[in-house]
């Protein structure tokens, strides 16, 4: 009898220590500067047409046990879009398209992080011009970590995915024929450890 006492004193000691440990989580920040969007756009069905957004700034929380329980909060600054066009990068800046003036920003908070075949995909709610929609990206990373001459720990990562304008309803006026309605893109964001 003492030794049964004994023994689930033990497991309940253990179960309490185990709880008691802090989750394995580490904070890191976007880096603006070594992050940014690439976009590409069929142009009334003939060409493509290319453009970089930067001003990626934002907090990953990362699991160190489990990468599946990390998190993303990101925001995107749309008035630094670019398509090497200084007349179509005023355009799309406008109420035709981002209406930056009303939405300067694009929002993203991920919900899940799950491994599918053996890759990870990101899902989350990204808000664009004002509506918001559930949207799932493939993702690429983390990176190891790599320590810099300043000290600072560092990582990174790849989202890339197919955004389809309709769902955001995003540049009404302009006809799937005009402008595609399937926007590609890539995300990358090097991340500093807090």
């Amino acid at each position: 009898m003492r030794s049964k006492l004994l023994l689930a004193l033990t497991a309940a000691t253990l179960t309490l220590a185990s709880a008691a440990l802090p989750a394995q989580t580490s904070k890191w920040s976007i880096d603006p500067v070594h992050s940014g969007v690439q976009f590409t756009v069929r142009h009334m069905g003939v060409s493509n047409v290319h453009g970089l957004i930067n001003g990626v700034k934002g907090t990953v929380l990362m699991n160190d046990a489990d990468i599946t329980k990390s998190s993303v909060d990101a925001t995107i600054d749309i008035s630094t879009i670019w398509t090497g066009i200084a007349a179509r990068d005023k355009d799309l800046k406008s109420p035709n398209f981002f209406d930056v003036d009303k939405y300067p920003q694009m929002t993203f908070k991920s919900t899940s992080l799950t491994r599918s075949n053996g890759k990870l995909q990101l899902t989350g709610d990204l808000t664009l011009a004002g509506v918001t929609r559930s949207v799932t990206f493939d993702l690429d990373g983390p990176s190891a970590p790599e320590t810099g001459r300043d000290g600072k720990v560092r990582s990174g990562f790849s989202l890339n995915g197919v955004l389809r304008r309709s769902d955001f309803n995003f540049a009404p006026k302009s006809t799937n024929a005009m402008i595609g309605n399937d926007v590609k893109f890539s995300l990358d964001v090097e991340i500093d450890k807090q």
